[in-house]
């Protein structure tokens, strides 16, 4: 299909991952097992699927694996809010990842309706 590395979503996913690691460093012990692990899972679960779908021979494999990007994203976006809510993460931090989370399912929903034509 393409490499994936050339695709401005996957560059977004990956960014995004890198500073949810970064964020999630300053949460409590505690959390480590149960939020953190949930959140760094699902937000490199973006790429990953980005990344594997592209790696696909179909169309219909390759919007299957960026459908499950999205559904990654939204789980990533709700465990975000949980964090600020619980005050986890400030309302600068928490308003920043909204915003690239909200770019990223923009993208992959543009991407997915174009892979399906």
């Amino acid at each position: 299909m393409q490499n994936y590395k050339d695709l401005l979503v996957w560059k977004k996913a990956h960014q995004l991952t890198l500073e949810v690691y970064k964020v999630v460093s300053t949460y409590p012990k505690e959390e480590i097992y149960s939020l953190v692990s949930q959140l760094k899972r699902a937000s490199s679960s973006i790429a990953t699927n980005i990344a594997e779908g592209t790696g696909r021979f179909s169309q219909k494999d390759l919007a299957h694996f960026l459908q499950i990007a999205l559904g990654s994203s939204h789980e990533v976006e709700y465990l975000l809010l949980l964090s600020k809510d619980l005050g986890f993460i400030n309302n600068d931090n928490y308003f920043q990842l909204e915003k690239n989370i909200n770019e990223i399912k923009a993208m992959l929903i543009s991407l997915i309706k174009k892979v399906r034509l």
